[in-house]
């Protein structure tokens, strides 16, 4: 926390404003909108019912198929199973480690052929690194497919100048209490299309009709911030620019520690972008992640694997899966090698100092 989130949850509790209305709630969204650029935004419950409200709002459908990157966590797919849709995942490429434009031109090229193009493509910037945005949203507008950027880990990561999650059609953000800023538990969901985020606050909200009763023409859903984590989110975003230098300084530290080691490839920032370095992530050469994992849990040293790539999870061992090459897949050598190192925001230089010299000894 950064210290000042009390002033507005007092707020909250000095004006009975605690359910998901009240100002906090609307200076949150404004404040988020002044800061990415979009033009509107409609805070969530989590980013995971952001994305299900954006693939509503593109009228999704049991049947439908939305594409989606393999390389990341379930959050991202799960909201298209809640809408009966089917996922095809689509390879990463190593260069931002984010969905490969080669991979997706693949599976583009093959659903037009079968009359069969997908609903939605759901980009997801990982770690806080930028896809490479032109190609993928060149081939989305070929196809006339909307682009759903998720950018959970990537608050205040930018794609030549540009916020990551104000590129595609939607963007979503996640406040869960391991992202960059935090309101507990809580999303947001932005648009450059403010009726479409208009219509997104209406679904949240249970889809009520304006009457002075209860009624209601569709299916809605609970899925608005409350009022009282608005205002921790308020005063997060105040902190966001302070909580990136010091994830970057993080990066820093440990690029420079490793400058000699060729047993550890950090994960690069692409030209023209710029990342939030929400987790430092490196690749491992001579040593499994699970080895360096033990050896530095054994000295009080938390890290972990990343991202399991969704094509490998037993719950789509029957989904379509594009790679570049038929016989190479980017995503399953970044899960065999990568590691996830500390990257919190209240590392001390000693800390910093203790975690560098164990994971040299790890890794020599």
């Amino acid at each position: 926390m950064s210290g000042k989130e009390q002033k507005y949850i007092q707020q909250a509790f000095e004006t009975n404003w605690i359910a998901p209305l009240g100002p906090n709630v609307d200076q949150f969204e404004a404040n988020l909108a002044t800061y990415t650029g979009a033009k509107d935004v409609a805070v969530t419950n989590s980013g995971t019912s952001a994305i299900h409200l954006a693939l509503t709002l593109l009228n999704v459908q049991k049947g439908d198929t939305v594409f989606c990157s393999t390389f990341t966590f379930i959050a991202s797919i799960n909201p298209a199973l809640y809408l009966g849709a089917t996922p095809v995942f689509i390879d990463s490429e190593i260069d931002t480690w984010g969905m490969s434009p080669i991979a997706l031109a693949n599976a583009l090229e093959d659903a037009a052929s079968k009359n069969k193009l997908p609903k939605a493509i759901i980009v997801v910037h990982l770690y806080g690194q930028s896809c490479k945005m032109d190609e993928i949203m060149a081939l989305a507008n070929r196809y006339d497919i909307p682009v759903i950027e998720d950018a959970a880990e990537s608050l205040g990561s930018t794609y030549k100048g540009r916020q990551l999650g104000t590129i595609g059609t939607f963007g979503i953000y996640s406040f869960n209490g391991n992202k960059i800023i935090t309101t507990s538990g809580g999303g947001a969901l932005v648009s450059n299309d403010t009726k479409q985020i208009e219509k997104a606050r209406h679904l949240a909200s249970q889809a009520k009709e304006d009457a002075p009763y209860y009624s209601h023409r569709e299916v809605g859903f609970n899925y608005r911030l409350s009022n009282v984590l608005a205002g921790i989110g308020i005063a997060q975003l105040d902190v966001l620019e302070e909580r990136i230098t010091k994830k970057r300084a993080i990066f820093q530290a440990y690029e420079a520690a490793f400058a000699d080691n060729s047993a550890l490839t950090f994960l690069p920032e692409w030209q023209e972008t710029f990342n939030n370095r929400w987790l430092t992530t490196v690749l491992l050469e001579g040593v499994s992640p699970e080895t360096v994992i033990e050896l530095l849990a054994k000295k009080g040293i938390e890290s972990r694997r990343l991202w399991k790539p969704m094509h490998t999870q037993p719950l789509f061992q029957d989904v379509a899966y594009y790679s570049e090459h038929t016989d190479v897949s980017h995503a399953d050598l970044l899960f065999q090698k990568g590691l996830c190192l500390p990257s919190g925001t209240q590392l001390t230089d000693n800390q910093m100092d203790y975690i560098c010299q164990t994971l040299r000894e790890v890794c020599k």
